[in-house]
């Protein structure tokens, strides 16, 4: 298998948002050493918790689980005003890692239901981000994820509604649930473009270009990272073999039988060194050529909460754009 191919995908691994979380929690941890709680997992990634902790991060499923006036950390996928009400009770210091698309959902559900329409969420039941959203408006929110979903809904045809999405869902996944709610009801709110992840719809695009090119595609990310299992599925749907490599070590020989190219990509919450690592053992294996995907180019940068800032000086550290947190400086390119 000497001289065999392996293409990196453009763009993959850490988003905006993700890059935002992580350095929030390095940022607290420097102003205020260990620990430093975090509600949940900071984003979907083992790698990345488990370096956290290291650092001293502490994880904990509920802020009910946090000392009182400790510093707390909300995580990337947001948290319903239950949490925070909680969270103010316990005068914990609170710094919100919440991304700021899932911020704009958040504001856009309250708005609706303000104005006394029914908010029909398309996303993951049990999902952090769902969760969060579904807690601003509990009686006026119902999440559907599918077009059955939209046929069973008990609601006149004419009600007033307003449908928001998932973030971390593509224009592809919601495009057919969307089409459903408008056949049915007569005053409907459809969401802005920008509230889809630029992030998931840019690597679910960059994922079916590999699999129209390469006899199999391997995702690296976590088993419990829905965008990261999605570009799977997308791979196989557009005919390649695919399969998710949380890391190096769950790399399968095996799929490598008859495979002469490998696309290879990453959710929006891993971090390169993890690819790094399966490029170095598909090397090993004698796939060793290397090359980078024409794709799109993220410049995307969401800024730090003020409440970082440097005490002495006042400025607030910027997100790195290029260069990953918790990885290698540089990576196989």
């Amino acid at each position: 298998m000497t001289g065999s191919n392996v293409v990196l995908a453009q763009p993959r691994g850490f988003c905006a948002g993700v890059r935002r979380a992580i350095g929030i929690v390095e940022r607290a941890l420097d102003l205020h050493g260990a620990p430093v709680y975090v509600r949940k997992e900071i984003v979907h990634n083992h790698y990345i918790v488990s370096e956290l902790k290291k650092r001293g991060a502490v994880f904990v499923d509920s802020e009910d689980e946090v000392p009182q006036g400790a510093v707390c950390v909300f995580s990337a996928h947001g948290v319903s005003p239950g949490v925070r009400s909680s969270a103010a009770e316990r005068q914990l210091e609170v710094i919100d890692a919440t991304c700021p698309l899932v911020s704009k959902v958040h504001q856009e559900a309250v708005r609706f239901a303000r104005d006394g329409r029914t908010i029909l969420l398309v996303g993951h039941e049990g999902h952090e981000e769902v969760e969060g959203v579904l807690g601003e408006a509990p009686d006026r929110v119902v999440v559907i994820e599918t077009e059955e979903d939209v046929r069973r809904l008990g609601l006149p045809d004419d009600t007033p509604v307003a449908v928001l999405t998932q973030t971390t869902l593509s224009f592809d996944e919601t495009a057919k649930v969307v089409e459903a709610l408008r056949a049915r009801f007569t005053d409907l709110i459809t969401p802005n473009d920008d509230d889809i992840c630029y992030a998931s719809q840019n690597r679910q695009n960059a994922v079916k270009d590999l699999a129209r090119r390469n006899d199999l595609v391997l995702v690296v990310g976590s088993l419990n990272s829905s965008n990261s299992l999605r570009m799977v599925e997308v791979a196989r749907e557009h005919g390649a073999a695919a399969h998710l490599v949380p890391d190096e070590g769950h790399l399968e020989p095996a799929w490598l039988e008859g495979v002469s190219t490998i696309g290879i990509s990453s959710g929006a919450s891993a971090p390169e060194i993890l690819v790094d690592g399966l490029v170095a053992r598909l090397a090993a294996l004698g796939f060793d050529g290397v090359e980078l995907q024409q794709g799109i180019a993220e410049d995307v940068v969401f800024s730090m909460p003020g409440r970082l800032a440097d005490p002495a000086t006042g400025r607030v550290p910027q997100t790195p754009l290029a260069g990953e947190a918790l990885s290698s400086p540089g990576g196989a390119r």
